[in-house]
């Protein structure tokens, strides 16, 4: 069992490993009391006045306390980070980490913003980890890039993946969770969905080109595609014709 489950973890993609393991350390470590989470939430006011940079980073990586949700979170967190790090992006870490930044910027962002707008303010002020709207991020782009896979909820019921997003917000809010989590990560993820999928159809133009400076910290390998040697894609040249 224990070399099974190192051998899964081993063949996690760079991301998808560096981001679970992050998370899982330092959620047990709050549980634990080692770290404490009141050093790593978002605070707008300690970032730019006490300079705690990190608190931009960190609540991206706790999952609040170790029960049924944080079990749920993971398993979402490895299984739709690695389909997109291993099919959407293969060969493309450093997209890949681009959108997680996107994502996580996005996140912020929102949360900025409406912590500052009359009757929202209270409600966004409640929101001080972001980590579960960027593993909702990736679910939601993973459905738009993949509509048509038939899925099942708890064996009660089928549906196509386009529709797992709005599944799982109307579990969210049957259970009693905040449903403003989920649907902060369903905006982010929309806004990467268009700028990356949508927009460059419309217009040709790509405006979330990777920077080169992120490329070049990932050494991506070349994805080859082989194809049989006598495979033709046009028409035999006409000298081959008359030889035969």
């Amino acid at each position: 069992m224990a070399q099974a489950v190192e051998e899964w973890y081993k063949q996690m993609p760079v991301i998808t490993r560096s981001y679970l393991t992050a998370a899982v350390v330092t959620t047990i470590g709050c549980s634990l009391d080692i770290i404490s989470p009141y050093h790593l939430y978002l605070n707008p006011r300690l970032v730019v006045k006490q300079y705690q940079f990190w608190r931009l980073v960190t609540n991206f990586l706790y999952f609040r306390k170790m029960d049924l949700d944080f079990l749920f979170h993971m398993f979402f967190l490895a299984r739709y980070c690695k389909l997109l790090e291993e099919n959407s992006f293969r060969g493309r870490t450093a997209d890949f980490f681009y959108m997680l930044l996107f994502g996580a910027t996005v996140l912020t962002g929102i949360v900025l913003v409406g912590g500052m707008i009359p009757y929202l303010s209270e409600s966004f002020a409640k929101i001080i980890f972001l980590s579960n709207s960027l593993t909702f991020m990736m679910v939601y782009v993973w459905s738009k890039q993949n509509p048509f896979i038939h899925m099942s909820f708890l064996g009660l019921f089928t549906f196509t993946a386009a529709y797992l997003p709005w599944v799982l917000l109307g579990f969210s809010v049957l259970v009693g969770a905040s449903a403003w989590v989920d649907l902060l990560g369903m905006i982010a993820g929309h806004a990467y969905y268009f700028l990356e999928d949508v927009y460059p159809r419309m217009t040709g133009r790509r405006p979330l080109k990777t920077p080169s400076f992120i490329k070049a910290l990932f050494a991506d390998d070349t994805v080859v595609v082989a194809r049989p040697a006598n495979v033709r894609f046009a028409p035999p040249p006409a000298e081959e014709l008359h030889q035969d």
